[in-house]
């Protein structure tokens, strides 16, 4: 080939390649991007309409978990893929429904927080401000329990739906048969900032005893049951397959749809209204309480401990509320009143020290009907101080938190569990327990 015909080619590419750009800056022609969407209805029509693009076209919907908590004046979080993008937005300017842009590129966020040097947590002082697979998780599990035998026990729980283990830690800093504190994290898949946070509990506990005062005050006088990953078949698919899974992975036998919602799954007004019976729902209940095997095996070991553990705590994410029974009624729990003081006090602290504003209440009272959760049940049990927390963020990055974010959320969920934890000990001294780990 020429030079002359080689130097022709390249002037034609670069042409090309300056056109595409004037192209893409003018809108003409612009790459699509997986993007979150947030959406405010202020109709009963767009309301019917947002309904059925969240359940009908290829989207998710982050925030509410249900195309039937949509109403108007409420804002909607959506996902929508690229290849969904024209349509939905279509669908949004057909019926003068205005958006923003929350995540206008997903991927890249995604790519960013599955990126880690070190599986070690003994290499890097940033292990613990960066997201893990469930196998580093598993390691880091191992490990820890290794480095400090005569604090750390490791407890097999049972296993999931595809046989992988559901180990605890328990934290025990002396012999003494003392109360105990549950605290479970990843029971929804796509919320990584929870199994995050156990993690960084487990660290800032070993770190500080007899260092910070409030958490040596809580070690020396409870005993911290920790579950780091309560649903590890969806906690893997969303590292490997879709990262907005959020219910287990079993199979049903009468619906080719996969999952059950783990907190739609215990025994408190199970299935009933805010949960679903329709195993294509990401609320979908199951076929019975604890049919799962993940809800089963932590059920079954509360059960053994009900007298001993005081303090109930699960993890989830995101929209900043400090949460306590009842979520499956709107009925009012029998201690409401010492339940709503210590998450008033616990959120003023976290606005204290962080210039952060968490909302508190009664579940159902607070956001909507949510039957067959982990902390109602286990206020049922008789564990009369449950709660679950809903760390950062608002909606800004959502389930999508960047790893720069994990400190400032787990720092602000560590406060408020010194707060209720303290407070509950308070409440409980009197109290022996009747049985030993």
């Amino acid at each position: 080939m020429s030079v002359i015909c080689i130097f022709s080619i390249m002037k034609t590419l670069l042409i090309w390649s300056v056109l595409m750009v004037q192209l893409l800056k003018i809108g003409l022609c612009s790459e699509k991007h997986d993007q979150i969407l947030s959406i405010t209805p202020t109709t009963l029509e767009q309301v019917g309409i947002l309904k059925n693009i969240s359940s009908q076209y290829e989207t998710a919907l982050w925030q509410p978990v249900h195309p039937q908590y949509i109403k108007e004046e409420t804002q909607v979080h959506l996902f929508v893929p690229a290849n969904s993008s024209d349509t939905v937005k279509d669908l949004l300017q057909r019926y003068d429904m205005g958006h923003e842009v929350l995540l206008d590129n997903t991927n890249l966020l995604i790519e960013m927080q599955t990126r880690n040097d070190s599986t070690d947590p003994r290499s890097s002082t940033s292990f613990y401000e960066r997201y893990h697979s469930l196998e580093d998780i598993y390691y880091w599990i191992n490990r820890t329990a290794q480095d400090h035998p005569n604090t750390i026990k490791t407890i097999l729980l049972g296993s999931s739906y595809e046989k992988r283990p559901l180990y605890a830690l328990k934290l025990s800093f002396n012999s003494e048969n003392k109360n105990a504190l549950w605290i479970d994290c990843g029971i929804h898949a796509r919320e990584w900032i929870s199994p995050a946070f156990c993690l960084w509990f487990v660290q800032y506990a070993l770190a500080f005893y007899k260092q910070n005062q409030d958490i040596t005050d809580i070690l020396d006088n409870m005993d911290v049951y920790i579950l780091p990953v309560m649903n590890p078949d969806g906690y893997r698919y969303t590292w490997t397959t879709n990262r907005m899974w959020r219910k287990n992975r079993s199979i049903s036998l009468r619906h080719s749809c996969v999952g059950v919602d783990l907190n739609r799954n215990f025994d408190a007004n199970w299935c009933t209204e805010g949960a679903s019976n329709d195993p294509c729902s990401e609320i979908y209940c199951g076929a019975f309480p604890e049919s799962e095997p993940e809800s089963e095996a932590v059920a079954n070991f509360l059960r053994s401990k009900k007298d001993t553990i005081k303090l109930y705590l699960s993890i989830h994410a995101y929209s900043q509320m400090l949460l306590f029974p009842y979520s499956c009624t709107m009925d009012e729990a029998e201690n409401h009143n010492d339940l709503l003081e210590m998450a008033q006090e616990a959120s003023q602290n976290i606005r204290r020290y962080y210039r952060n504003t968490y909302k508190y209440g009664a579940g159902a009272q607070t956001i909507y009907l949510a039957p067959g959760g982990s902390d109602d049940w286990a206020y049922n049990l008789g564990i009369k101080y449950s709660f679950t927390f809903e760390l950062q963020d608002r909606g800004r990055f959502g389930f999508l938190l960047p790893p720069s974010h994990i400190s400032r959320a787990c720092n602000e969920a560590l406060l408020a569990v010194k707060t209720i934890a303290t407070r509950v000990i308070e409440k409980t001294r009197a109290t022996s327990p009747s049985s030993t780990a």
